[in-house]
């Protein structure tokens, strides 16, 4: 599709802000800023490209880490001078190593994060500290334990948490159910982490199977 940039409104430096998210979690990675170049490299390529202002320099996301990002659709707001890049990440976001940029919260209304939460957005969240716990190893935690006991540990427990949902749904018992499931996912999720396997790939999965 043939890009019309004669429609974007660069600010006085020539630049745009570019507010990446990923395409699968709609989780917000970074925020960057895109110059008519980088922006064409982007459109090119099919992967993010930014303007640096510390440096004043064109730099390719992923260059060096090899975290790129790969471009599923750009979008242009209202008044076009802002965008909205949604991508398909290689790796982390962030320089620290983080999947996001944004990572420190200063305010949090729990009541209604908890009431607006998203499945998928409590997914990420409890992928991160599943990460947090299998690098921190904090003294106490199960999941310490379960990193801790290994592969086989963690299959076992797999294989237990889906024999009790097959028994819950055979029970029709539905509160038993939905806690059985949760555990599975859970234990799923420590899995997916002892392999080296991101969630955001399996997403990507279901996310192809839906679009056929």
């Amino acid at each position: 599709m043939k890009t019309d940039l004669t429609r974007i409104r660069f600010d006085d430096n020539g630049l745009i802000p570019a507010v990446v998210q990923d395409a699968v979690t709609s989780e917000v990675l970074t925020v960057a800023y895109m110059n008519e170049e980088s922006l064409g490299k982007s459109l090119q390529t099919g992967e993010t490209w930014f303007y640096s202002r510390s440096r004043q320099e064109l730099w390719h996301k992923g260059a060096t880490s090899g975290n790129t990002q790969k471009i599923v659709e750009l979008s242009l707001d209202c008044d076009q001078d802002s965008l909205v890049v949604r991508v398909l990440p290689k790796g982390p976001a962030c320089h620290t190593g983080e999947q996001s940029c944004f990572n420190e919260s200063i305010y949090r209304n729990e009541e209604l994060d908890e009431q607006s939460a998203s499945s998928a957005n409590i997914l990420v969240t409890l992928e991160k500290l599943i990460a947090e716990r299998d690098e921190e190893r904090p003294e106490g935690a199960y999941t310490t334990y379960l990193f801790e006991e290994g592969v086989d540990k963690i299959l076992k427990k797999v294989g237990e948490e889906a024999s009790e949902v097959i028994i819950a749904a055979k029970n029709r018992d539905a509160e038993e159910l939905k806690w059985e499931v949760a555990d599975m996912l859970y234990h799923t999720m420590v899995l997916l982490r002892e392999q080296k396997l991101p969630l955001n790939e399996v997403l990507k999965v279901l996310q192809e199977r839906q679009n056929k």
